[in-house]
């Protein structure tokens, strides 16, 4: 049961926005903020007002239900109403929770994507490199833009680290699930006993931060210049076109040498500092809001354990929600990933609401 005061807040806050909004007296930096927040409330307050509305029509039909001196006809009319009125009264009431759910401002944005090779030496840089490639595909079934940042090759075909993003629409809150240590089971080709191997990968999934969303002073960073290295011959840079960059407060370091140019490594390396540093404050105000930790799905550090691949038994499982896809090729090939991503979100919200008073 929602409070009546949250939505009679809902109500206020419409009609509050709506006043300003027409007054013509708001400044304009705000505007375009709390003409958002006024079509979002928009979605939702026509609902509100009949929610409120509720208690005084039950009652009214109520009065007429008790009224011995009504016709049975008029008494029974009352009745198919006031059932009427309790079922809408329920629609109200699911759509309410949901629109008041903790909803995270960050989902709309773009994503930053980091997969590192963890333990299991060439065969987890071949881990990551799978787990990369199936991005790929989620992202090409999706229709969105991926684009390398920056990428460290191992043997055999593998990546040690590769640092991507994601452009299109709502990609965080989709992506934000993938954040984690992601395990794989199988038997490596250089395995002559036929044993099964466990490697595993780290995935952060950072939202892209824009320069309004976090303000990072240039007498905060420290910036150094080198020459860019590799395994020789083509690949080696004559000129000092790698940078490093050190975010001084809170010791962030960005190092980026994939591009000959010193000026794109730097955009390059920013581009990923401000994320770094954007998705550091936004988990230290996670934490202080324990309630939003109750509400997430998993805790949201980058060393839990979220994800198995079995390929023995063709199987992957999600250990946050318990579910176990036994399409494991389909899964990589990004086929079912949004399966997958449906139940993390459901989980999600289904928490919210049990932790909505």
């Amino acid at each position: 049961m929602i409070p009546k005061e949250k939505v009679q807040d809902l109500v206020s806050k419409h009609d509050n926005l709506e006043k300003e909004l027409s007054s013509g007296k708001i400044d304009t930096k705000l505007f375009a903020k709390k003409s958002k927040e006024y079509s979002n409330l928009e979605s939702i307050i026509l609902c509100a007002r009949d929610f409120l509305k509720f208690d005084s029509e039950a009652k009214d039909l109520n009065q007429i239900i008790d009224d011995k001196n009504n016709d049975n006809e008029i008494i029974e009319m009352a009745k198919k109403d006031l059932e009427e009125l309790k079922k809408k009264k329920e629609i109200y009431d699911n759509k309410l929770k949901i629109f008041l759910l903790p909803k995270d401002e960050d989902d709309d944005k773009n994503a930053i994507v980091e997969i590192r090779a963890g333990t299991g030496g060439l065969e987890a840089s071949l881990f990551c490199a799978d787990l990369f490639k199936m991005y790929e595909r989620v992202c090409s079934k999706k229709k969105w833009k991926l684009e390398i940042i920056s990428i460290s090759k191992s043997e055999a075909g593998g990546f040690k680290e590769v640092i991507f993003s994601v452009s299109g629409n709502d990609i965080y809150s989709y992506l934000k699930y993938e954040s984690g240590v992601h395990r794989v089971q199988r038997i490596p080709e250089t395995e002559t006993q036929g044993r099964v191997h466990t490697s595993a990968a780290t995935i952060a999934v950072l939202p892209e931060a824009e320069a309004v969303d976090i303000q990072i002073k240039d007498s905060d960073l420290r910036i150094d210049v080198f020459r860019a290295g590799g395994p020789g011959g083509q690949s080696v840079n004559t000129t000092d076109s790698a940078v490093r960059i050190t975010h001084v407060p809170t010791g962030v370091v960005v190092s980026q040498q994939d591009e000959k140019s010193q000026h794109k490594n730097k955009a390059k390396a920013l581009k990923i500092l401000r994320s770094r540093v954007y998705e550091a404050e936004k988990r230290k105000k996670d934490q202080e809001r324990s309630s939003n930790r109750r509400s997430q799905i998993g805790t949201g550090d980058r060393s839990e354990r979220i994800r198995t691949y079995n390929f023995p038994q063709g199987r992957v499982t999600d250990h946050r929600i318990n579910l176990t896809l036994h399409k494991l090729d389909e899964f990589l090939s990004g086929e079912i990933h949004e399966e997958m991503n449906q139940e993390l979100r459901l989980k999600e919200q289904d928490i919210k609401l049990k932790n909505l008073h």
